[in-house]
């Protein structure tokens, strides 16, 4: 769940708490959702988007995600007002546990994908897309009913650690929070005097734990983690390359107000109870297609050659134009370039052979399935 990065810097862009320290270790700042982001690091700390992409899935890289938006929402039958806007099963979901949900349109579009942690019996906080944010937090008030509250947190930074060491690490600092947490789960926890919300959850495919502290301590935590030489810094880029691998999708590109979740193959976050009684924005449009099949579906494509495909090349049946790239780029795991697109539902099969137009060169591709690399998730907890 995160926006894909650009080279393009916006005026002014904000700064995140984390800035100076960015710079002080050779990050490279880029605009990214509105805010200075480094996109990656300098070869003198172990930097560059191939590396720090290796080096988080061999051991563990401390990624800022400091722009995303965390919120609260609570008060009486919070629960219920939000699963009108929501997919998820809420009644279900059980204090300190986490779920991916989509917030949705009344059309079935998706506004934004976002993480819910039910923190109370009438309380629950979200971690919505930083470019989104804004317009996530207007469309929610809009429809909140009176008594139930939205609190945007921008006193708040939030630190991802992720790798197969990540749970190592972290539990030198916070004995006991790897076997305590499974994936999903959420803890509130104390670390050298500071207060921090702590998720077992990322958007790389490995295991690891997005960290929630306020912004004048995040430097001292940032500087624990990386105390540690288990753990280096890593940017945007190797983030992407990452999620792309792990088969995860980028609101704004593999979906958008106009994808809906069948088409975005996310029927997954649409919960058991309700596809059964409805009720949730959109549901009129979605249900139908849950039974009936959407006319495309998001999928994986392995490309042969060299050449990476991007987004927005048209995907081909022949001579026929039969979806469009959502996102791609090379795989350093893999060594080749890979992508997901919105192909006909017919041709989206794994092994359907298909070819992608690159400014006139058609390149051979095949469905493949998702993930590219299998996720790493500790399921049950532990290191």
């Amino acid at each position: 769940m995160t926006e894909a990065p650009t080279m393009e810097a916006k005026a002014e862009p904000l700064l995140l708490p984390l800035d100076s320290w960015h710079r002080e270790k050779g990050g490279r700042m880029v605009g990214f959702a509105g805010y200075a982001m480094p996109i990656q690091y300098s070869a003198e700390v172990g930097g560059g988007i191939m590396a720090e992409h290796e080096w988080t899935r061999t051991s563990a890289s401390l990624f800022d995600v400091s722009h995303m938006g965390q919120l609260t929402v609570a008060g009486p039958g919070a629960g219920a007002a939000l699963e009108k806007l929501l997919p998820a099963d809420l009644g279900a979901l059980k204090e300190c546990r986490t779920r991916y949900s989509l917030l949705l349109a009344d059309n079935g579009g998706i506004l934004d994908d976002l993480l819910i942690t039910r923190t109370g019996e009438d309380a629950f906080r979200l971690v919505v897309n930083g470019a989104t944010k804004h317009d996530d937090i207007a469309y929610l008030r809009a429809n909140l009913p009176e008594g139930v509250t939205l609190a945007y947190h921008s006193e708040m930074a939030l630190i991802a650690l992720q790798g197969p060491l990540a749970a190592s690490v972290l539990d030198e600092l916070m004995p006991g929070i790897a076997d305590a947490l499974p994936f999903m789960g959420s803890a509130s926890r104390g670390c050298s005097g500071t207060h921090l919300i702590v998720c077992r959850s990322g958007y790389t495919g490995e295991d690891g734990f997005e960290i929630a502290v306020c912004a004048d301590k995040a430097v001292k935590l940032a500087d624990a983690l990386l105390a540690d030489e288990r753990v280096k810094p890593a940017g945007l880029g190797a983030r992407d390359s990452l999620r792309l691998e792990a088969g995860l999708p980028l609101y704004g590109h593999d979906m958008t107000a106009s994808t809906d979740p069948v088409s975005a193959d996310l029927a997954f976050a649409i919960s058991k109870r309700r596809r059964e009684e409805g009720g949730f924005a959109g549901a009129d449009t979605i249900l139908p297609l849950l039974a009936e099949g959407a006319p495309s579906k998001r999928v994986g494509l392995a490309i042969e050659g060299r050449a990476p495909a991007r987004e927005g090349a048209t995907i081909m049946a022949g001579d026929r134009v039969v979806g469009v790239v959502t996102s791609g780029g090379h795989s350093p795991t893999l060594g080749r370039p890979i992508a997901m697109g919105q192909v006909e539902t017919s041709l989206a099969a794994t092994g359907t052979e298909l070819s992608i137009d690159v400014r006139g060169r058609k390149l051979a591709a095949t469905v493949a399935p998702l993930p590219f690399v299998p996720h790493n998730y500790r399921r049950q907890g532990g290191k």
